[in-house]
């Protein structure tokens, strides 16, 4: 349990927080603290991948929790945005709703490859950067999610033309590449897990 590890299971640790949060009316004091708690989340996952390269604490516990543990901290807040519009808003319910059940069955996936090499192989297929990207993204997505609403009402309040109401560009843009690289890096991972347990093909 070396400090990477450490931040790994904290990242754990804050997705009952931010879910919890998340599932309260909507308020840009219950968006930005949300916000705050889900950033505070995504940076132990920058920062303990960084810790663990530069010390040479890299280990497969590491390797499997790691993304574990983003997938936790991803699907519970998707579902939170999911549940605040599941009434009132259906672009944003129904784009959230496909970017949930793409994820779940990515992860789904996923996690069952890791767990047939673990048990087969002797090791962990570790993520590739498309895994990385895909997680940035929908990081991204995820707070866009939470603070862009508050920018519309922040501007709204002074020129109220100036967006069609409730429709939100930046985070729909931003889901729609989520939902892209979700696919393309589950793709990608059970190639790479061919290529693991047959390196000569």
């Amino acid at each position: 349990m070396n400090l990477p590890n450490k931040l790994t299971v904290l990242r754990l640790v804050l997705v009952p927080p931010i879910l919890v949060v998340m599932l309260l009316p909507y308020s840009w004091v219950v968006n930005v603290i949300a916000a705050l708690i889900f950033g505070a989340a995504s940076f132990t996952d920058m920062l303990d991948g960084k810790i663990a390269r530069k010390y040479g604490l890299v280990t497969d516990f590491g390797k499997f929790l790691d993304p574990l543990a983003d997938k936790f901290m991803v699907i519970a807040a998707i579902f939170g945005i999911v549940c605040r519009y599941r009434t009132g808003n259906d672009l944003m319910f129904w784009t959230f709703m496909t970017m949930l059940m793409v994820t779940v069955f990515r992860e789904l996936a996923v996690a069952s490859i890791r767990l047939i090499t673990a048990k087969n192989a002797g090791g962990v297929v570790a993520a590739d950067m498309l895994g990385k990207i895909k997680t940035v993204v929908q990081i991204a997505c995820i707070e866009l999610a939470l603070l862009e609403p508050i920018a519309h009402e922040i501007i709204g309040h002074f020129a109220p033309d100036f967006f069609f109401g409730g429709f939100y560009a930046l985070t729909l843009l931003s889901a729609a590449a989520a939902i892209v690289f979700t696919l393309l890096s589950g793709i990608n991972y059970i190639k790479n897990y061919w290529k693991y347990m047959d390196p000569e093909k």
